[in-house]
């Protein structure tokens, strides 16, 4: 593992494979250890840079939500570290948010993006007052009562139903977050700014990946991203929940495989 001072907060990273550059961030409330399964399809013709999101596995949170903007500089700084000008990035969920941020700051290192299992739109009244709730709740009754409320939101039924290995391996990830961590990275998803007007500026080659049994977030959602998005296509992913990349890596892992061959064949 690698690690950078980023401001307030210690940033681990891990890096593997050779070739050009694709950044891969995970979902809440997990690691990088969350691509593993994905890894081995792109590792033999990529570089892959796997960070620990500001809160989560081995990095600080800092002081303060962990913002997307604390979350995108986070991402600059491994950049300049490894000496990436330019690089393909991948965002599940909180790391698709992250990537409306980058874009929007940092949009000439981005040379194609993938958004999985995400959305564009803003936090509604009630989910934010529900991420705030939740932010309270775990200092008071700890992770692992949080993490047994989240596998129905971020597992599909398929998985949840067949493949309780799966689960555990969830749960472990989980609980490397300490209550603070969490409560600081929900606070920080709460204050996420609507990012439905950034998709039309969006001119670089996209995928968006969506589970179908998504409980966390609807395929409208998908949908919206795609209608706006000038360059993209959208694939939905059979017996997977929010964590598509994790339950059905086989599949997941092609369509990266693909899409980055097609991106960098010339």
């Amino acid at each position: 593992m690698n690690s950078i001072s980023s401001d307030d907060a210690e940033i681990v990273y891990t890096a593997t494979g050779n070739g050009r550059p694709v950044v891969l961030l995970h979902p809440f409330p997990v690691h990088h250890e969350f691509w593993q399964p994905v890894t081995a399809a792109l590792s033999s013709k990529y570089r892959l840079i796997l960070p620990d999101l500001r809160g989560h596995g081995d990095s600080g949170v800092g002081q303060g939500p962990a913002t997307m903007a604390k979350h995108a500089q986070d991402l600059v700084r491994i950049c300049d570290r490894e000496e990436i000008g330019r690089a393909a990035f991948v965002g599940v969920s909180i790391g698709g948010y992250i990537l409306f941020e980058f874009w929007r700051r940092y949009r000439e290192r981005v040379e194609a993006l993938v958004l999985c299992n995400t959305r564009a739109s803003a936090e509604t009244l009630d989910s934010r007052a529900a991420r705030l709730r939740s932010a309270a709740e775990v200092m008071e009754r700890g992770v692992e009562q949080f993490a047994e409320t989240m596998f129905p939101k971020l597992l599909g039924k398929s998985t949840l139903d067949t493949r309780p290995d799966l689960v555990s391996e969830v749960r472990a990830m989980i609980l490397k977050m300490s209550p603070e961590d969490v409560s600081m990275v929900q606070a920080g998803m709460a204050e996420r700014p609507d990012s439905v007007p950034t998709l039309k500026t969006m001119t670089i080659p996209t995928l968006i990946v969506a589970g179908e049994e998504d409980a966390a977030i609807p395929a409208n959602e998908a949908e919206i991203m795609r209608q706006n998005i000038p360059s993209t296509q959208l694939r939905m992913i059979p017996k997977a929940g929010h964590y598509a990349a994790f339950e059905q890596p086989g599949a997941v892992g092609l369509l990266l495989r693909q899409f980055l061959d097609s991106r960098y064949s010339a």
